[in-house]
């Protein structure tokens, strides 16, 4: 697979997911740039801003299996894995798949369930199997699970541990639609669902092979190099008590190539470590609570980016160095 034809699917992906979801091109693009990398996206927004809808959109797209598992304190384990029960007529045990053995799941409202149930998902996520009664069972692929959280209502609710938030490859926010795009909104929904004719417009295995091929987009050593000062900022920050672990370094690797890919290049400038940066770091670090200025993770992140040196070089090509592809 040539890197144009990756752009030209992850195009056709963004205009059919359009036909639903309005004015989120750059959302759309984040989770494209997840689902091809195997990663997983952590949603923190209101309710009713369209985060069922868009995730519901993606599945029809790539032709996967969707599922929903809405979050509540008294979840458990098994209701997301599955679990073995006996069958009385053949006198054995047989598997029932839980919610989880698809291809994008929604987790809706992730931090309402126990610490217990929200461990459950960090096989899941991490190694892309299930292990039940020591038998473990591999997932399909793609595998993409988009976790929401609301901002407003915390009665109630549990932390993510670090370890579980560590696990997603983004955090995303929908954010509401200007005026023009609410009426767009409007005019589209008045007669039907848009959702109900969407159609897919490439398959899982396109899916797999793009995060493949994307391996080989070229990363220059001045931009590997780039990443690494930023990721070693975040370890040595006065607002942060815990920076970026190399899991994320080399998720913001993974993630850059990949956007660089859907963008119709095979090779990474700063310009996509800068936009990508705030989105794969801010939820990987912890920041002192106490402090009344720059405790926000976001904008901690964007100080960061905007105090590194940017490096310049021939990205595409050769170095000054003389670095080949």
């Amino acid at each position: 697979m040539e890197f144009s034809e990756i752009q030209v699917i992850s195009d056709r992906i963004k205009k059919n997911v359009e036909r639903v979801i309005i004015g989120k091109s750059n959302i759309i693009d984040m989770l494209i740039t997840s689902m091809i990398a195997g990663g997983h996206v952590l949603l923190e927004d209101t309710p009713g801003t369209g985060k069922t809808m868009l995730a519901k959109s993606m599945a029809k797209s790539i032709d996967g299996r969707f599922n929903r598992i809405q979050f509540t304190p008294d979840l458990l384990p098994s209701d997301i894995t599955g679990l073995n029960i006996f069958n009385q007529d053949l006198h054995t045990f047989e598997f029932v798949e839980g919610p989880v053995f698809s291809n994008i799941l929604l987790a809706d409202e992730i931090n309402r369930a126990t610490p217990r149930t929200q461990s459950s998902l960090l096989e899941c996520m991490e190694e892309k199997q299930v292990t039940i009664d020591g038998q473990t069972r591999i997932l399909d692929k793609p595998f993409l699970v988009i976790a929401t959280q609301n901002p407003i209502e915390t009665a109630g609710t549990y932390t993510l541990p670090e370890a579980q938030l560590d696990r997603f490859i983004m955090q995303l926010s929908m954010g509401f639609p200007s005026e023009q795009e609410e009426l767009a909104i409007m005019e589209r929904f008045i007669l039907d669902n848009p959702i109900d004719s969407l159609m897919p417009v490439c398959s899982k295995d396109e899916i797999i092979i793009m995060g493949e091929r994307c391996r080989h987009v070229f990363v220059h050593n001045a931009v590997r190099k780039y990443i690494v000062d930023i990721v070693s900022a975040t370890r040595n920050h006065a607002s942060i008590s815990s920076g970026v672990s190399p899991r994320g370094t080399l998720a913001l690797l993974k993630t850059v190539q990949i956007y660089a890919a859907i963008h119709g290049r095979d090779y990474v400038t700063p310009e996509d470590v800068k936009e990508l940066a705030t989105l794969v770091l801010s939820h990987r670090i912890v920041s002192y609570t106490n402090m009344a200025k720059n405790s926000n993770k976001e904008s901690i992140i964007r100080g960061i980016i905007g105090s590194v040196a940017v490096p310049t070089e021939d990205f595409a090509g050769k170095s000054i160095s003389g670095q080949d592809r």
